[in-house]
């Protein structure tokens, strides 16, 4: 498979241009919904307990379908697979803009995951083929990093702005010219590859079942916070995902052509950083979450304010992001990696110190700027690490495992620490203790679990090979 360029230095800023506005979307989708569904619940009707699926059908089909999404790239090509996920992406969220009942807004928010899914290896896949300079590469990955890392920070002041002044609807309604201009730039700038094979080289019977696998996974996941461990519906859910997954592998050691070959653990470079990615994700996608909470139902801030209360955590991602694009080429990824999650895990501790009492200044700023530099210094060094030393027809592959790793980094991380959160803060309210004092001891108790995920993606990290 080979990438061409015709204008290589008139392309290139244009390529970096589209990949990142098209992980902003998918990034600014998955956290800009959470300040809209209060509208969405009194606008369409929705009985209470559906409410979460407006979320959870997004999730289930990103995690679901981002394996085979990325697979998707190296066999049919980066550029078409690209354009398809874009467009699904963009009719999605006008038919969900548009929608007048619950279930066609659930169905519009799958449709819009399984296009994220497609999407998000895709951009990535386009910037490792294209840079292939070390030092321009680090650069692409700083800034596409930098936009992953601070477009779920965006969507939480982005949606109450939008949603306080036009609407629910134009929460999704947003993504359809954006959508537009991001079909037109990618038929304009971004490179085609080679198809691999197409159709005869797909492993359906691995792609059915990893898909499956993931999506029961995700799903028994997602409904054991309200259902409980014990249910049956979780239970089942993940007992299907175990066999599944048996399947799955066991399909990929007798496959010709299997979906996800797995030589690619063999290296350590890769397997290592998919594990600190894990740890990683799972850390900052909670304190998107956790922090929310805090500022506005233990420190009682506004929701403008929350969202702006963000900034000093966007602004460190991104030049954590950028600040390490020159130093990873020259000294590997693996110290910048123990650095950063060092120094995630540091802001963590200090930031689950907040209570009722606390001022922003005095316990959220500082932490989070630390937490934000530490947090995008990682972002860029594991994206760098995960999708380098691979095979050009597996970059794809690598993508879409480092994606689907970080989706259900974030999926287990939130449900762990919301369980600890709600058991702590029940407790202390059984005892009779205050409710913002009881609260703040439940998010605070899970913030110092995001930490202890920081310190373990620090312990994995040092299984990352050294720069030779």
């Amino acid at each position: 498979m080979t990438a061409t360029l015709n204008k290589p230095g008139a392309k290139l800023g244009l390529v970096l241009a589209v990949c990142c506005l098209a992980q902003f979307m998918n990034v600014l989708d998955a956290s800009v919904m959470n300040v809209a569904l209060p509208s969405i619940f009194e606008d369409l009707r929705f009985e209470r307990h559906d409410l979460q699926w407006v979320n959870s059908a997004y999730t289930i089909a990103v995690c679901g379908f981002l394996l085979l999404g990325g697979r998707l790239a190296d066999l049919f090509g980066q550029r078409r697979v690209f354009l398809f996920g874009a467009a699904l992406f963009t009719v999605a969220s006008a038919v969900g803009g548009m929608a007048t009942s619950p279930g066609t807004l659930i169905a519009a928010r799958g449709f819009q995951g399984l296009g994220a899914a497609v999407m998000a290896p895709a951009s990535l896949t386009v910037l490792g083929t294209t840079f292939t300079d070390p030092t321009a590469r680090a650069k692409a990955f700083g800034w596409w990093s930098a936009v992953s890392g601070t477009g779920g920070a965006v969507g939480v002041l982005l949606g109450g702005i939008v949603t306080e002044s036009l609407g629910w609807r134009w929460v999704l309604l947003i993504n359809v010219p954006l959508g537009i201009a991001l079909v037109s730039m990618i038929r304009g700038a971004v490179p085609e590859t080679a198809s691999n094979g197409g159709r005869k080289s797909l492993d359906v019977p691995g792609a059915i079942t990893v898909t499956i696998g993931l999506m029961a996974l995700v799903y028994g996941i997602a409904q054991s916070h309200e259902l409980g461990w014990g249910s049956w519906q979780v239970a089942g859910s993940l007992v299907l995902s175990l066999v599944l997954f048996a399947l799955f592998l066991r399909q990929q050691t007798v496959s010709d052509h299997p979906l996800m070959p797995l030589g690619i653990f063999r290296n350590r470079q890769v397997t290592a950083t998919n594990i600190v990615a894990f740890f990683a994700i799972a850390a900052l996608f909670s304190t998107f979450y956790f922090l929310t909470l805090v500022l506005q139902q233990v420190m009682g801030l506004s929701a403008l304010a929350t969202g702006l209360g963000y900034l000093p955590l966007s602004i460190g991602i991104a030049l954590g992001g950028f600040g390490v694009s020159r130093i990873v080429p020259r000294i590997g990824p693996r110290p910048v990696l123990i650095a950063g999650l060092l120094a995630g895990t540091a802001g963590l501790l200090w930031v689950s110190t907040a209570d009722e009492n606390s001022t922003f200044l005095g316990t959220i700023l500082v932490p989070t700027t630390v937490l934000g530099l530490g947090m995008g210094a990682v972002l860029n060094a594991t994206t760098n690490a995960a999708t380098s030393g691979v095979p050009r027809d597996q970059a794809g592959l690598a993508s879409g495992l480092l994606n689907t790793i970080r989706q259900m980094g974030s999926a287990i991380g939130l449900v762990v620490l919301a369980t600890m959160s709600s058991a702590r803060a029940d407790s202390l309210i059984a005892q009779g203790e205050p409710l913002r004092h009881s609260l703040g001891s439940g998010f605070g108790l899970a913030l110092f679990g995001a930490a202890a995920f920081t310190f373990c993606g620090a312990i994995a990290a040092l299984a990352v090979p050294r720069k030779k």
